[in-house]
């Protein structure tokens, strides 16, 4: 989850990470991570919440942008391999979903001039 801010939209966290949060705690799928704090409300401190799940948070504070995740098992493995849906502009100016691939094995290459 890419953000300018350290306090997000709880229905934006949740669609955009895949955690639910919840009474018992942060699920996806079908893991749940107690908090130590319930999560009321309709917005949610990133610090926090992203300690308490292990999940990386970093800073560019050049960009002014925040970027969230993903979970990893232990802080050494992904706990997935399965990559979030992007859509992008081709080279020839088409979208194109990397969902499109779906159950198929994608080498991905970034490039960035800054």
């Amino acid at each position: 989850m890419i953000t300018n801010t350290l306090t997000v939209d709880r229905a934006d966290f949740e669609s955009r990470t895949g955690w639910e949060l919840k009474p018992e705690g942060a699920c996806k799928g079908e893991v749940c991570i107690p908090l130590t704090e319930q999560i009321t409300g309709d917005t949610i401190e990133l610090e926090p919440l992203a300690a308490q799940l292990g999940l990386p948070l970093v800073h560019d504070a050049d960009a002014g942008l925040w970027a969230l995740g993903p979970e990893s098992i232990g802080s050494r493995a992904l706990a997935t391999a399965e990559a979030p849906n992007l859509t992008l502009p081709t080279v020839d100016g088409e979208m194109f979903e990397l969902a499109s691939l779906r159950g198929k094995k994608v080498l991905l290459v970034a490039w960035s001039p800054y």
